[in-house]
């Protein structure tokens, strides 16, 4: 087995991992607040990447995380996780996925603004197709628009800020300490919703032990993701972050009783695609 099919067979793991999670944290909020739920995922994220940060003789505190691109980071991480959050909790779980995966397409765009990047023509009208895609799934004035899915675009917006700031971050720091960084921010952001929403209750065992598996499965997305982006060719390995999309719909469809109509999955062939090309040609001399 070659790196790059390893690294291709862990990406495809690290999305469905971050599918269910995200199916989790839909389930448990039904009976608890947002906020609370994304509090307990945090701390207990932290607790895991902490111990694997002493285990590897770091330290849980980086002086990194004092610099502007941490700091714009945190603000990205909280704002990206606190509104996605609120997308599949509110909105279908497929439709929040499906606008999720033009965060590639943000990020590219992005990279020539604040890292003067040099993208060519044919990425510029695949961004361009990418976000006619979006607009498929979003569809603003029509009688299929959700409201809701707003959410996802404020949510996509923050994960493709926290990467633009992630490809800043020192050197030196870990991924166990970027993993401690980011479950923090994500305790942030429930701290934040549980302030607006309150009404915080108890968890039962069994939501307990969704969140614990919720964590554990989160745990290991991350893993697995920054095992994949190390292993192989990235223009091969990077567009298997799109199966997530396939696996989310599967969920939204099986376990929610979803039924993505003609308009959405077309428009997700169209995000998907445009990704995928700008992913290839970004490998590709301009």
């Amino acid at each position: 087995m070659t790196d790059t099919l390893r690294g291709s067979l862990l990406m495809g793991l690290a999305m469905a991992a971050f599918a269910v999670e995200d199916m989790i944290i839909k389930t448990v909020a039904e009976a608890m607040p947002t906020g609370q739920v994304l509090i307990l995922f945090g701390l207990g994220g932290m607790a895991i990447f902490g111990a694997m940060a002493r285990a590897q003789g770091s330290s849980l505190w980086h002086p990194g995380f004092c610099t502007r691109p941490l700091i714009w980071r945190a603000v990205a991480e909280v704002s990206g996780r606190l509104f996605f959050t609120l997308a599949i909790v509110l909105a279908p779980l497929s439709l929040a996925s499906a606008i999720l995966q033009a965060t590639p397409l943000v990020v590219t765009a992005g990279a020539v603004v604040f890292f003067g990047a040099r993208v060519g023509w044919r990425r510029w009208l695949a961004i361009g197709i990418g976000f006619v895609g979006v607009l498929m799934i979003l569809r603003p004035g029509m009688s299929g628009f959700e409201a809701t899915s707003l959410l996802a675009v404020a949510g996509m917006l923050g994960f493709a800020g926290r990467d633009l700031a992630t490809r800043a971050a020192p050197r030196t720091m870990t991924n166990a300490q970027l993993g401690v960084f980011g479950f923090a921010m994500l305790t942030v952001a429930g701290i934040i919703a549980l302030c607006w929403t309150g009404g915080a209750v108890w968890p039962t065992a069994a939501q307990a032990m969704a969140l614990g598996a919720a964590v554990a499965v989160g745990v290991l997305a991350y893993m697995a993701l920054t095992g994949a982006m190390r292993l192989g060719e990235i223009s091969v390995v990077a567009p298997f972050r799109y199966t997530r999309l396939v696996f989310a719909m599967a969920l939204g469809i099986l376990v929610f009783g979803e039924q993505p109509d003609l308009m959405t999955l077309l428009g997700s062939l169209v995000v998907v695609g445009s990704g995928i090309f700008t992913l290839i040609r970004s490998r590709k001399p301009e």
